[in-house]
């Protein structure tokens, strides 16, 4: 185990099916919205799922942890980043489950099968690159469209998922607009929306959305989701979340109409 955790690094433990990540404390660490989002995602148990952006893989780590599916492939361009998440999967023992490319997601197509999978998850940098002052910073790059734009990440999800294929991505509900816009453009139907607020007395900070490929229109809000109680702690939906040992899996995925 100490050969696989490099200097200034840390063992996380996720506190789920004895899953663990290694993080880099002065780097960009996760946070709830990949929680949140890996929690949204369905899957099925024989599902070709990839994940654009994975940095550490915690996506991957805790969809494959929690269920049956067994062909992850997770992209991310920062190759000191995916090497991190290279060393995770070992530390897993999901060598065989999950493979991380250090590819620009952009070019995707060269190195794997379009309209093949089944299901694309993404937790994209959330902010334009517009005034940023070291565009090589790695929280910078986690954080804002330095390496690839929200159109980018759209497109490449399209492509790359089947018919009815499922594309699931936790964003800032400022980007609303733009996350629909580009959606309709590139054939992904968003089919359910819910908001996350900080407490019950904000508005939402993070959206969770699931599209479908080439799917008629036919948009479901969901019941929002709270973070924290009035005494500033996780409400018991949150607990839940963190503490589910297993995801939804479907025998077969519906099609919708």
């Amino acid at each position: 185990m100490k050969n696989l955790v490099h200097e200034h690094e840390r063992i996380d433990d996720l506190q789920i099916n004895n899953l663990k990540i290694i993080q880099n404390p002065e780097g960009f660490c996760f946070g709830i919205d990949a929680v949140l989002l890996a929690n949204f995602v369905k899957l099925k148990k024989n599902a070709k799922v990839a994940d654009l952006g994975t940095g550490t893989a915690i996506i991957p780590i805790l969809l494959a942890g929690k269920s049956k599916t067994s062909h992850f492939t997770a992209l991310e361009i920062q190759k000191d980043i995916a090497d991190m998440a290279e060393r995770s999967i070992k530390l897993n023992r999901l060598e065989n489950r999950i493979k991380i490319l250090s590819i620009d997601l952009k070019d995707a197509e060269k190195f794997l099968e379009v309209n093949k999978y089944d299901v694309v998850t993404s937790n994209p940098p959330y902010m334009h690159s517009k005034g940023l002052i070291n565009a090589d910073d790695k929280k910078a790059i986690s954080k804002h469209e330095v390496k690839c734009t929200l159109e980018d990440v759209i497109k490449t999800a399209s492509r790359l998922l089947r018919h009815n294929g499922r594309f699931f991505m936790v964003h800032r509900p400022i980007r609303l607009t733009d996350i629909m816009f580009y959606c309709r453009q590139y054939k992904l139907e968003p089919k359910y929306l819910q908001f996350i607020h900080p407490t019950y007395n904000k508005k939402p900070n993070l959206l969770l959305l699931e599209c479908v490929k080439s799917a008629k229109p036919e948009l479901k809000i969901l019941d929002p989701l709270y973070v924290y109680n009035g005494e500033g702690e996780y409400t018991d939906d949150i607990f839940r979340i963190y503490g589910k040992t297993c995801i939804k899996e479907e025998d077969e995925f519906c099609e919708y109409d």
